[in-house]
């Protein structure tokens, strides 16, 4: 492998790392590591024109025209990165449940508030577009079931949905696993090495590239900071569905409601572990803006 590519392979490792965590976008890493634009134009290249390079059996010139050997490099990283961390955030989300959406929690809340730095002066709409989006990810959360049905045509629908995450900055494919409530259904998966559960998610979520590459990225260059008012309302308001202390609601079978941590205890008879949470949650916030100081320097 080239030297460049073996570079653009690790900057695919980072971004592999980035969206197994739920908050860390793996655009944010591809636009810190200064290959978001080529990764954008690369997968907008896949075409119409393309597929008929590919029909006609063009395949070098199917190759070139895509930017293969940048998209095998990128795509090559982010799998092994996925694949080695599974294990470790299956194990969490088992033994510290707390600790994990705790940090989960620092992390969402920092990007939200990282994000929204673009925005200088506020107009109305982008007020709208925040509370909206805030809105409809509380109401999401708060009716959501904890667990979400496990059937294929599911799976492949959050792929589709998921893998548009990694080309906007700011939000990240696992924290929509998270709304979808198929985060830990995946990191399973892949920790099992669960084919046809991966295979569809995977097919999935190449449908949803092609699909939305062209619309998302049209949308952030005539709306970018609408567009990411938006993103970030929808971001704060899913604080909820990452709250670290829930109880199941009475009212509905499979919901889980947050609740405070003295009342966590009192119900659950559990500890509730609230310094340790403080910690992972200050430990969130600052990965996060750790990330916004090295990308400046790599800037300057």
């Amino acid at each position: 492998m080239k030297k460049g590519y073996l570079l653009t392979t690790l900057k695919g490792v980072a971004m592999g790392a980035a969206d197994v965590i739920p908050g860390v976008s793996g655009g944010t890493i591809a636009f810190m590591t200064g290959i978001y634009n080529e990764l954008i134009t690369s997968l907008k290249s896949i075409d119409h024109n393309a597929l008929r390079l590919l029909a006609n059996l063009k395949i070098k010139d199917f190759w070139k025209h895509i930017n293969g050997s940048f998209l095998l490099s990128v795509f090559s990283g982010i799998l092994f990165s996925i694949f080695t961390l599974a294990r470790l955030m299956q194990y969490l989300l088992l033994n510290h449940p707390i600790e994990i959406w705790s940090f989960f929690l620092g992390l969402i809340a920092a990007s939200a508030i990282f994000i929204l730095r673009d925005i200088d002066k506020w107009r109305f709409s982008y007020i709208l577009s925040f509370v909206f989006g805030a809105t409809i990810a509380v109401w999401i959360s708060l009716v959501s079931p904890t667990e979400t049905t496990n059937e294929l045509w599911f799976v492949f629908v959050s792929g589709s949905i998921a893998i548009c995450a990694m080309i906007l900055p700011g939000i990240s494919g696992s924290f929509i696993l998270l709304l979808l409530g198929k985060y830990a259904f995946m990191m399973q998966a892949i920790k099992e090495l669960d084919l046809p559960v991966i295979i569809v998610f995977a097919a999935g979520a190449m449908m949803g590239l092609i699909a939305f590459s062209h619309f998302l990225s049209w949308l952030l260059k005539n709306f970018y900071k609408t567009t990411i008012s938006l993103l970030a309302g929808f971001m704060a308001g899913s604080l909820v569905k990452v709250w670290p202390w829930k109880i199941a609601s009475e009212r509905f079978e499979g919901i889980d409601h947050p609740v405070l941590p003295g009342k966590y205890e009192m119900v659950t008879a559990s500890d509730p572990h609230l310094l340790w949470a403080l910690l992972f949650i200050t430990i969130g916030f600052i990965i996060v803006f750790a990330i916004e100081f090295i990308a400046k320097s790599m800037h300057k």
